[in-house]
């Protein structure tokens, strides 16, 4: 049963996040939408989960900025008592061949797409660990399972992110914690909004489903990891990709 569970999704006001959050708001957990830049898009987010019946906050805080995350688990507590999801989505890109890539390129990619996951899945633990109970869910990408041209820092942190993703696995098994990786293709986002129609036609060559997925597509994983029908699965990498990564 899901219902009434507490849920946090970084970067859940739009994209991937969104519709994670909507699918877990629908079962009736409770979410906690954090958002760095843009409150507009989460407040629309909110305002979606709660025409479904959901219940939620909007939280404003950086993933890479310790203080900010201790402070957001705080929050949750204090507002609800618990926690039994995390769900480490938030991320950014900042392509760039590696010989032109400048220093702050790599920096603000592996700050907050591995370091985020890090800080926010040991404030997580410190809740959980009490409760010896809990689900974590990592959004890594098919991207650090192959690499892709342009994206060393991207490719970098999603593969630091599924050795994490075990490592951390292992640690907490005996508490009845799971933590386990979801490796997205290529989502239907405004991250590949911006690709040409040359580039989109060449990945659709490469999906063996011949499509690009939707968000409703990784989210639907999300809510499979952190069901009870998942409960003896842990340290995995689940590809939701098309076939890409074959």
């Amino acid at each position: 049963m899901l219902k009434d569970k507490v849920a946090v999704v970084t970067g859940g006001g739009r994209g991937i996040g969104r519709a994670i959050v909507l699918a877990l708001g629908r079962e009736g957990i409770k979410v906690l939408i954090n958002y760095r830049g843009k409150k507009e898009s989460a407040l629309e987010t909110l305002e979606e989960l709660k025409k479904l019946g959901g219940e939620g906050e909007i939280y404003q805080a950086d993933v890479s900025v310790e203080e900010e995350v201790e402070k957001m688990f705080n929050f949750v507590i204090e507002k609800w008592g618990k926690l039994d999801i995390l769900v480490n989505n938030a991320g950014i890109t900042k392509d760039n061949l590696l010989i032109r890539m400048k220093s702050e390129e790599w920096d603000q990619v592996i700050n907050t797409n591995l370091r985020g996951v890090f800080l926010c899945t040991k404030s997580a633990l410190k809740i959980m660990l009490k409760q010896r109970s809990g689900r974590i869910i990592n959004i890594s990408s098919v991207v650090g399972l192959k690499g892709n041209i342009g994206q060393a820092n991207y490719a970098s942190a999603k593969a630091g992110i599924i050795g994490f993703t075990k490592a951390v696995a292992r640690e907490v098994a005996s508490r009845g914690i799971t933590v386990n990786a979801i490796a997205p293709g290529f989502i239907k986002t405004e991250m590949t909004d911006v690709l040409s129609e040359e580039m989109k036609k060449k990945v659709l060559d490469e999906i063996p489903l011949g499509r690009f997925g939707d968000p409703e597509d990784v989210a639907n994983a999300v809510k499979f990891l952190v069901s009870d029908e998942a409960s003896y699965i842990t340290g995995i990498v689940l590809n939701v990709d098309g076939g890409l990564a074959i």
